[in-house]
């Protein structure tokens, strides 16, 4: 009986202390995965940021882990996710892929008169800006421009018709935040896109405290767009107190920041109908220089064939290789860069409207490829912007080690940003020895902070990493102080 009972009391306490020990916080557990040293854990558990979700790891190039703290959590990647995304893009279209923005007559030449329509085909080109052309905006209308005028048109008897059909007309994935589609970083997704997206507004504090400052905007201060300017001047020692925002399903933009005296601001607003504000820059500039439209401006959504005999291809314009394209998606951080990427791929892949959805459906095809569990990976977007994206450090590390070995991997390589030296990343980790050793892709959204890569260690060894913390209170340049220290460790130590 003695012995029974003593038996059954040292049961009841290893289920005592079971209970205990699952009771005590997620990350104070032990874990198979969790081969963090004590250095970086204590980085983690002492800092500010200890109440966050932690998701860590680091691996040599064979994927053999060195050190990880909870790599198997679901998280919010953020831009994180573009690693992803992007690969799977170069690997659906090719390094050398490039877009092609085609306009067809429909009708025939009479002197200088075209009798008929003109169709403007939008096929998903994101580059109709100034990047890549010496900031010149208009690059691609002049180009359009010049050729029908070396054509000797000089009118246009017929309707100005712009097609968008190439995409889906879902403009914004699943989950973006409404507050989001204000700005430059939430714009519309269309096959017809012009200055991403967007209107660029200037602000000039150069009157009186208390009055308006003064605003003007590209392209011509367009009146597609329509400006309330509740903006106040405040005295010069004042901070600068930043507030926009476009009613949903309008291109109504209400300006209502409070700006120091002397102060110049810019900001890049995105619009309503993005496909339309296309066509409508595109029939000014037409206008601007002596053109003439008869008909009417048209947008339509419907796929047409234009290989029939009834078009005429009067000129097109094609965008820079896809692999200058990734430089800024990833660099940069583009997210319409990399949603116009999405949906391209699967126009491109299955013939049909590029759409979200299939877009999706090829990225995780990729991802399965790339060994990462795609049943613990959540897709809303290809950006990252939505919280229902979700994935773990240790698939996207899967990522980051797999794609060593994919044909196209230096072009990939090449457009993540490097630390201290250009991208997201080029005013982080100057003057420390990580400045030009990594390279690697940031993540930021609200209460969200991630970095992933590739770094060389002191000793010249090859590292691959991914950090990511989510639900932070701390400051985001907390975070980033403390991510460096623990890439400064793994630099010094490995």
């Amino acid at each position: 009986m003695h012995c029974n009972a003593h038996r059954l009391s040292g049961a009841l306490a290893v289920l005592l202390l079971a209970a205990a020990a699952a009771l005590q916080p997620a990350q104070a557990q032990e874990h198979p995965g969790m081969q963090l040293s004590e250095d970086v854990q204590q980085m983690i558990e002492n800092s500010r940021a200890a109440n966050a979700w932690w998701s860590v790891i680091v691996t040599d190039t064979t994927g053999r882990v060195l050190e990880s703290y909870y790599p198997e959590k679901l998280m919010r990647p953020a831009s994180n996710l573009k690693l992803l995304s992007t690969a799977a893009a170069l690997d659906q279209l090719g390094p050398d892929y490039r877009f092609e923005t085609r306009v067809w007559g429909i009708g025939h030449q009479q002197d200088s008169t075209w009798m008929g329509d003109l169709v403007v085909e939008g096929r998903g080109d994101p580059t109709i800006s100034g990047l890549f052309y010496d900031e010149h905006r208009f690059h691609v209308f002049e180009k359009f421009y010049s050729t029908l005028d070396s054509l000797g048109i000089r009118r246009i008897r017929g309707n100005l018709v712009g097609n968008d059909a190439y995409f889906e007309r879902q403009v914004y994935p699943k989950g973006w935040s409404w507050e989001d589609l204000t700005y430059y970083y939430g714009v519309e997704i269309s096959a017809l896109s012009f200055n991403n997206n967007a209107v660029d507004l200037q602000v000039f504090a150069d009157r009186p405290v208390g009055e308006k400052p003064r605003i003007q905007w590209f392209p011509f201060d367009t009146d597609y767009v329509t400006f309330v300017n509740e903006q106040v001047i405040t005295p010069p020692d004042t901070e600068f107190d930043e507030f926009y925002r476009r009613e949903l399903g309008t291109n109504i933009i209400t300006l209502g920041s409070k700006v120091p005296r002397n102060h110049y601001e810019e900001e890049s607003l995105a619009v309503h109908n993005a496909s339309l504000y296309f066509m409508d820059t595109f029939l000014e500039y037409l206008r601007d220089g002596g053109m003439t439209v008869d008909g009417r401006m048209i947008l339509e959504h419907q796929p047409r064939d234009f290989e029939g005999d009834t078009y005429t291809l009067l000129t097109r314009h094609r965008s820079p290789p896809l692999r200058l394209i990734l430089q800024e998606t990833n660099k940069e951080s583009n997210n319409f860069y990399m949603e116009m990427l999405m949906k391209t791929m699967a126009a491109e892949r299955y013939d049909e409207q590029g759409s979200t959805e299939l877009g999706l459906g090829l990225i995780e095809n990729f991802a399965h490829e790339m060994g990462m569990d795609t049943t613990r990976v959540e897709l809303t977007d290809a950006a990252g912007m939505s919280p229902a994206t979700l994935l773990t450090a240790e698939d996207l590390n899967r990522l980051l080690v797999g794609m060593q070995s994919h044909p196209h991997f230096d072009t990939w390589r090449n457009s993540l940003a490097i630390a201290g030296v250009d991208g997201s990343i080029s005013h982080r980790f100057q003057g420390t020895p990580l400045a030009g050793n990594l390279r690697g892709k940031t993540g930021y959204v609200s209460g969200v902070r991630a970095l992933s890569g590739y770094l060389e260690a002191a000793s010249g060894r090859p590292l691959i990493f991914t950090m990511m913390t989510n639900h932070y209170t701390a400051r985001t340049t907390y975070l980033d102080w403390l991510h460096e220290r623990i890439l400064r460790h793994w630099y010094e130590d490995y």
